[in-house]
Formats: structure tokens, sequence, C-alpha cells
């Protein structure tokens, strides 16, 4: 019997299972650890390319429905070369009437609309208290079928009222929202970072919403209601309370949900396309966002309280809550990333810089196809997204009560930034 022999391991080719037994404890930690990082992220990405799909998916509405038409516009003490420079396009689509609400100070602007000599366009001067008030004023002197609420500082493109409305023809629509972007956003940088968040809007997201017929704000810039629609809420428009004060600004938003509620459809149109005025300056830009805001938790908390929210279909109700909920879920996402996973060094701060600038660069792709040159704007427009989410939005929601308008005053004439000299001068001769 041969002799029992043994091997001995050679020490070149030992495993140190202690070694790779605490590696893969280590590898599995890190994974944990960014583990509530990549749910968010998967839900908040998942969210945005299913609306980016259905909004890419939703075709202008085309039919041959025609009626008749009231433009009301509200305007107080707006810049009258701005105001008439909007006024030649309206009239040029041939409304049967229009109504300009001015304010009883505004005799200038009165005269100067009189002497167009043009009669579909009324001007009537009126004692404002906020722009319901001026809404209400003209809506009830309004005649015709379909109301057209725009603001004294847009102007309409091309077939703008031929396109809206064209989704009347459905009896159960209520309300109709247009495509809209800043005018001359050229002229100023904070204009142009205006046009880039409208772009984002009104391409990726509002559209998915109008396909399921539940815009959750027709901005009132350019809106269309049913006339039938509006006369039954026109009081509660015009008398909204929020915790005891009487509500100024937020009527795109009351109006839209009181349509809502009704049982009508919101819908948009993007055929149809309207050009505003927006800040020049970085100070106005602040307080639009912040009047922004403020109407936006008011409106959307209102809706939750009375059970409208609950009513409109899933990706108008996940919106909205999104929108109620960004200073928390991008504060916690920053403080997270930050304190927990930023790796204090050059190459980590460059990461996470070069991770925010990608996602933004992402969502902002429809915009950026528009006008590629914007992607020397994107490390401003990333900055611009993360003070409105986080300072902005957090102020107006403990100040959500605090009622004003903010850029327009009763002793200047046209907005903040906002009037004829911010602009070219050919492009707003009356």
């Amino acid at each position: 019997m041969p002799p029992e022999t043994t091997v001995s391991a050679d020490p070149g080719y030992a495993f140190d299972w202690g070694a790779i037994g605490n590696a893969v404890v280590h590898d599995a930690a890190v994974v944990v650890s960014y583990f509530p990082l990549a749910i968010a992220g998967t839900i908040v990405w998942g969210l945005w390319l299913y609306r980016f799909i259905l909004s890419h998916r939703a075709p202008p509405i085309v039919t041959d429905f025609r009626t008749s038409t009231s433009v009301i516009v509200p305007s107080f003490h707006e810049d009258p070369d701005i105001l008439l420079s909007c006024l030649d396009t309206w009239r040029a689509q041939n409304p049967d009437e229009i109504l300009i609400v001015l304010d009883v100070a505004d005799v200038d602007t009165y005269e100067r609309i009189v002497r167009i000599g043009d009669p579909r366009v009324r001007p009537i001067l009126f004692h404002h208290v906020g722009k319901r008030s001026a809404l209400g004023a003209g809506i009830r002197e309004a005649r015709h079928t379909l109301l057209v609420l725009t603001d004294s500082d847009t102007w309409w493109e091309p077939d703008l009222l031929r396109n809206v409305q064209m989704p009347f023809e459905d009896p159960l629509v209520g309300a109709v929202g247009t495509r809209q972007n800043v005018y001359q956003s050229g002229t100023s940088v904070w204009r142009r970072i205006a046009d880039w968040l409208v772009d984002l809007r009104y391409l990726d997201y509002v559209p998915a919403m109008g396909r399921s017929g539940a815009v959750p704000c027709v901005s009132g810039r350019t809106a269309v209601y049913r006339r039938a629609a509006v006369l039954p809420v026109l009081d509660h428009l015009e008398n909204e309370f929020f915790l005891g004060r009487r509500c100024i600004s937020g009527d795109d938003g009351r109006l839209t949900w009181l349509v809502l509620a009704s049982g009508y459809k919101t819908v948009h149109q993007a055929s149809a396309r309207a050009l505003s005025m927006f800040p020049t300056g970085f100070r106005a830009f602040v307080k639009q966002r912040v009047r922004w805001s403020r109407n936006s938790y008011r409106c959307y908390l209102t809706a939750m309280a009375r059970g409208w929210l609950w009513r409109v279909p899933f990706i108008t109700k996940v919106t909205v809550l999104q929108i109620l909920l960004t200073p928390l879920t991008m504060g916690i996402t920053l403080f997270y990333l930050v304190f927990s996973r930023l790796e204090l060094s050059v190459a980590g701060f460059a990461a996470a810089i070069g991770w925010l600038l990608l996602g933004r660069g992402i969502r902002g792709i429809s915009h950026l196809r528009r006008h590629p040159k914007d992607l020397l704007l994107l490390p401003l427009l990333a900055l611009a997204v993360i003070l409105v989410a986080l300072p902005i939005k957090t102020y107006a929601l403990v100040t959500m009560n605090k009622q004003g308008w903010l850029t327009r005053h009763n002793d200047t004439i046209g907005g903040d930034g906002q009037d004829a000299r911010t602009l070219t001068q050919a492009a707003v001769a009356p």
C-alpha cells in the first residue's frame, strides 16, 4: 500500500476568504447606501418620461368647428404702446368683439383705442379691484359663445383664434389653453431662461394632461372658455377667499378648477400660439415666480381640500402632487447627496455638477431642439431651476396667503421690466 501523502497548498494561490467577504459586505453597503437615491430617481425620471412620451404623442386637435368669439382683455396701467401692438394682432384675426377693461386712470390709452375707429373694439373704463374684478366686468358685457381671455401684453400668432376654437366641437370641452412663448426672448438673458422654462411646460408637460382632458391651470395669458361654463361660476372667481383673505391673483388656476369641477374638460391646443411679455431683469423674474408659486399652492391645496383633485385623471393628479411637493423632494435629494454621498474633492464636485447639468440637459431637449445655442445657458438654467424649486417655492409656501401682484403698481406704467423700452423699438411701434 503506497504511503499516504499530503499536498500543501501553494501560498501564491491561496484565497483570503475573509478579505473577499469584507469586500462583498463593503460593496453591498455602498449599493444599499445609494438605494434610496436610486428609487427616488427611478420614480422621478419614470414620471418625466411618461409625461414626455404622452405629450409628444398628443397632436393638435383639428376640426371644422367655428363659432362666435368675445375677446376680453383686463388692462391695468399697461404700457399703451405694448397694448396697441397686441391689439393689432387680435384685430387681424377677426373676433366678433374685443372688450378692453381699462382702469379709470388709463384715460390716454382709452382715447388712443377710440381713435382707431374699429366698431368691434370697445374700451371700458372700470375701477379695478384686482384682475378678477376686471375679468368679471368684461365677461358680463360679452355677448358671444366663446370667451377669449387675453392679457394686455400678449401677442397672437397667425391663426390662433381659428385653431383655438376647434376643440370646442366636443360639448364637454369647457376650456382650451394655448401654446405660449416669451416675446422677443433674445432681448434679455432672463427672458431666454423664462422661454426655456415655458417650453418645458408647453412641450413636455401640458399636452399630456390636455390629452386626458384635465389641464390643471389654463394659463390666463390667452385662455378660451365656453361662456356657458363660466357664467354659473363667475361669482366664485371674483369672490374667492383663502384662509379668510380675498384672493387677488391666481385667477387662471381658480377658473380652470371651477370649470373642471363643473364636469367639463380642459384641453391644450398646440397649434394656437401666443407670445407674452416677460421681465427683463432678475429681480422681476423672482417676483413673478413668487407670485406664481403662491397661486399654485392656494389653487392646488383648495382643489385637494374640495376633493376636485381626486376626480381628475392620474397624469394630472401626480403632476399637481409633484408641484406641491417639489421643495420637499428636491431638498431631501440635495441634502442626501451633499451630506451623505458627495465626495469632498475636485473629482466629487465635478461629478455632482456634471450629473446635474446632464439631467437638466436631457429634460431640456425639446427646447434645445428649437434653440441649440441655449446650451450655453444650461448652467444658469440649472441654477434657476434650483432657485425656483427650493428658496422661492419654500418662501411662497410659508407666505402663500400674502396677496398681491408684485410686478404691477398703481404709480407705474407696465409691469416691472416689461415696458416698451425693454424691447426693440420696431416691434412695438403703434
